[in-house]
């Protein structure tokens, strides 16, 4: 089965429409994703009890840690499925997709089941003290032991359905839950609720959770046929190629989440020895960081499958031009943004939390954080073009260079030189480095296909930019 329309948009769309098409609806559902984040913080923020904003925090490495699954399957899932359009092979396409959706929900049940056994000695590592224990347990108790597996499986059914250009149904379903989190938390929250404080923020997003696999898995059946998604049981294998392609792109994806759970778990243990309003301030900041970072992170994921396909049928003009514009509008808005939170981090943080220490925390280190957002963007579009064209070694070491060279280094001796403040500047120290890195990596990138493409006569050789 062809799908000529999709085919259309990987093969003739004019570059900026083809990646407007594919990017905004991923870029909106990002932002969506942003807001929700940023509610569980506001609501529980209006408690006004450091204690219950400091568990959401603390809580975040074991939420953030189901990207390492996101990312195996997911990730590599679509950019498996993307490459084989471009060869025009649907039968890997049907069984890529199948073995990602059917992996990733065993290992949402397993994650659930070894978080639930661990659970005591796990919260305690994430830095939570006599104070925050109990909060952050009751959080995590909905949102991974009875919520990891949905969770996962909305997100790599996500990616799956965008992997064959219908960036606006991935979208959809992403938002879906999205906004009833939102609908949900203040009800949950709130004493005018069920007062359940954390632990209803948790149960909000167990349940929208649930809402977005449904809306994927009715969206699967009402096109069955007419989808290159296939989830159906007989296509699930373990065949080579389709192990290969799918684990070459996926590990290195996974361990780059693996160390970013790493990286915040270090960050949330050094800030909490200063004190949960310390610790209040840092989520507050990176949950208002999130905005852009989602942003950019949209635009990257949005043109993937772009990439993708257009590397594996070999039209490298395409593909450049496609990264190109990206990175124009990409930088352009990173840049607007670091300016805006620079001058505004005050009035930002004060927005989540009416509590003087936690507002002069906040605008010192929103305003340091916020400087690596420029340099994050080319880090993020340089990523994602090595997934998507299945370099997953290359995305590899950009994730070891980041957290293990760079910024977890960075943490430890900037926080000695500059107490607390000092760590909001180890991400901009690293990134500033890795940016640099990320355009020399992919002008090297290029000259290598367009050479590669000279050979088969099918282009002049020329440079990459």
């Amino acid at each position: 089965m062809e799908n000529t329309q999709k085919i259309q948009l990987f093969e003739k769309t004019p570059v900026p429409k083809a990646v407007m098409t594919l990017a905004v609806p991923t870029i909106i559902s990002s932002l969506v994703m942003v807001i929700y984040n940023l509610a569980d913080t506001y609501f529980v923020g209006m408690l006004n009890d450091p204690v219950q904003n400091a568990a959401v925090t603390l809580a975040a490495p074991v939420l953030l840690a189901f990207n390492a699954i996101n990312n195996l399957f997911g990730v590599g899932s679509s950019s498996m499925m993307s490459r084989a359009l471009g060869k025009k092979d649907f039968d890997t396409v049907y069984r890529s997709s199948s073995f990602g959706f059917y992996c990733s929900l065993a290992c949402g049940i397993l994650f659930s089941l070894l978080f639930t056994i661990f659970r005591s000695p796990l919260v305690t590592m994430l830095g939570a003290d006599s104070k925050t224990a109990a909060a952050t347990g009751e959080y995590l108790k909905w949102t991974v032991t009875c919520g990891a597996a949905p969770a996962i499986l909305n997100v790599v059914m996500a990616y799956l359905v965008r992997a064959e250009g219908s960036s606006l149904h991935a979208s959809i379903g992403t938002m879906s839950g999205c906004l009833l989190n939102i609908v949900l938390d203040p009800i949950f929250i709130l004493p005018w609720g069920l007062d359940m404080g954390a632990a209803g923020a948790g149960l909000a997003t167990f349940l929208s959770n649930c809402v977005a696999c449904l809306y994927f898995l009715v969206l699967l059946f009402v096109k069955r046929g007419r989808t290159y998604v296939c989830i159906h049981p007989s296509m699930f294998c373990f065949r080579k190629v389709i192990l290969a392609g799918i684990f070459g792109v996926g590990i290195p994806a996974s361990i780059q989440n693996l160390l970013n759970v790493t990286g915040m778990t270090v960050l949330n243990n050094f800030t909490s020895s200063y004190g949960s309003d310390a610790v209040a301030a840092m989520g507050i900041v990176q949950k208002i960081n999130m905005v852009p970072l989602y942003i950019a992170l949209g635009i990257s994921q949005g043109i993937m499958p772009l990439i993708s396909y257009n590397y594996a049928s070999g039209n490298i003009d395409r593909m450049k031009k496609t990264l190109l514009f990206s990175v124009k509008i990409s930088l352009s808005f990173m840049a607007a943004a670091t300016v805006f939170f620079y001058l505004g981090a005050g009035w930002l943080t004060s927005l989540f939390m009416d509590h003087a220490v936690i507002v002069e925390h906040g605008t010192k280190l929103l305003r340091g954080l916020c400087l690596c957002l420029p340099f994050l963007c080319m880090d993020f579009l340089a990523v994602g073009v090595f997934q998507a064209c299945g370099l997953g070694r290359k995305s590899l070491v950009f994730a070891l260079l980041r957290k293990i060279v760079l910024e977890i280094p960075a943490i430890y001796l900037l926080n000695r030189l500059f107490p607390l403040y000092g760590l909001a500047y180890a991400q901009p120290a690293a990134e500033v480095v890795l940016a640099c890195a990320a355009v020399v990596t992919l002008m090297r990138l290029f000259r290598k296909l367009y050479r590669e493409a000279a050979d088969k006569g099918k282009y002049a050789e020329h440079g990459a930019f």
